[in-house]
């Protein structure tokens, strides 16, 4: 819409397009936004007015009082363009129409019909302006035409050529301004929905690393405190767990939180991020809380790192499953090529789960391996295995474009 209009004790407002400055002097602040055109409208045009009518002296009382009202009238209706700039373009050009007819001289130009224009332009009274302009020039002409006044073909010309130029002016001022304030908006909405996605990942990385860590602790202490009293040399295997399994989840934090901190340019603060390399590793870890793990892996070539990251974190959540959830007492973990694909596959033969394949459960881990695993233009499958276990399938492009 031209105008929004909202009404408010039977008046109409007029909001222009949205942004922070008004028409025009976006650096300035309101108030001299309001009065400048006000003012330098009135010094342009009172003044010389009133010196026209001091060097002559040749007219009435009334035509004298007549030609100052008019040349005052315009800028002072100029206050209140910022509530009714249609309104207000009306009756300056009203105004400049009748000093045009009535006036006995030619004065100043009408410098408030200029600013009117382009204050209803900017703010939103587009229809107001034209409508304006087209009626002030037809009266002009034709109230010119009745009372015989001679109008010279050229003056019309250059009139009607400077309204025109005025307006489209303002229209293109006004189309800068609402496609700059657009890219404004879409750059904010990008920044912000890069931030989000900065929050979601580094969630993900410190959800994955928390999870597998503590999941492991967790059994270790409970393995330690059962075996306390009749296996004191299995409670210090436990209690060595613990302090391996804690001292790698805090290397792992500190990598991430790293990323957060502008004074994480040390390389001895960064943590580098696991990759495929690390299975093996990962996967002895599991098997050292009494999980048999297999692993077989028949890739020809390792991808990206970034590619490697992600299927490193749907292993090391999905074995984290395994321990806390699945009841199993086997496991495998299979990676392969599939076309210009790698698929990994996580499965055990614990007690399953009441999902249906594709169908991603609420929790937190899977959620957050489908998002993995959407990122980087893969799919994601879950669901219970012929066996009776439950089995996590990934699939992600081995090339990222």
């Amino acid at each position: 819409m031209d105008a929004a209009r909202t009404g408010q004790g039977g008046a109409q407002r007029y909001a222009g397009p949205a942004g922070p400055a008004g028409p025009g002097f976006r650096g300035l602040p309101p108030a001299a936004r309001l009065w400048f055109p006000v003012i330098v409208s009135f010094l342009v045009q009172v003044p010389p007015t009133l010196f026209i009518l001091w060097r002559t002296g040749t007219y009435t009382a009334g035509e004298a009082a007549l030609a100052f009202a008019l040349a005052a009238a315009s800028p002072l209706l100029l206050i209140g363009a910022r509530r009714f700039p249609g309104p207000v373009v009306a009756a300056v050009a009203a105004v400049a129409v009748a000093d045009l007819l009535l006036a006995p001289f030619v004065g100043p130009p009408t410098v408030a019909l200029a600013f009117a224009i382009v204050s209803g332009i900017f703010r939103g009274a587009r229809v107001w302006v034209y409508a304006s302009v087209v009626i002030g020039w037809l009266a002009a002409v034709i109230g010119g035409s009745l009372l015989g006044m001679d109008w010279n073909p050229v003056r019309i010309a250059f009139a009607t050529a400077g309204l025109a130029l005025l307006v489209a002016l303002a229209e293109g001022a006004r189309t800068r301004r609402e496609h700059l304030s657009q890219v404004r908006q879409q750059s904010m909405q990008h920044r912000a929905e890069v931030e989000q996605a900065e929050r979601m990942r580094i969630a993900r990385e410190l959800h994955d690393v928390l999870a597998h860590s503590l999941s492991q602790i967790y059994v270790q202490a409970g393995v330690g405190l059962h075996l306390m009293d009749t296996q004191p040399e299995k409670t210090r295997e436990s209690l060595s767990s613990i302090k391996s399994s804690s001292k790698t989840a805090l290397d792992e934090v500190r990598g991430v939180l790293a990323f957060l901190r502008s004074d994480s340019l040390d390389p001895v603060s960064l943590t580098p991020e696991p990759g495929l390399s690390a299975l093996p590793q990962l996967i002895e870890s599991f098997r050292a809380q009494g999980i048999e793990v297999s692993f077989e892996s028949s890739l020809t070539e390792l991808p990206s790192a970034t590619v490697q990251l992600a299927l490193y974190r749907v292993a090391q959540e999905s074995l984290t499953n395994v321990l806390r959830h699945a009841r199993a007492s086997k496991a495998s973990v299979v990676l392969e090529d599939v076309g210009d694909n790698i698929r990994l596959r996580v499965a055990d033969d614990g007690a399953g789960m009441q999902q249906s394949a594709r169908d991603v459960p609420s929790g937190s881990g899977l959620l957050g391996m489908a998002e993995r695993a959407a990122l980087l233009g893969g799919t994601l499958d879950v669901g219970n295995t012929p066996q009776g276990g439950f089995a996590v399938t990934v699939t992600v492009p081995r090339e990222q474009k």
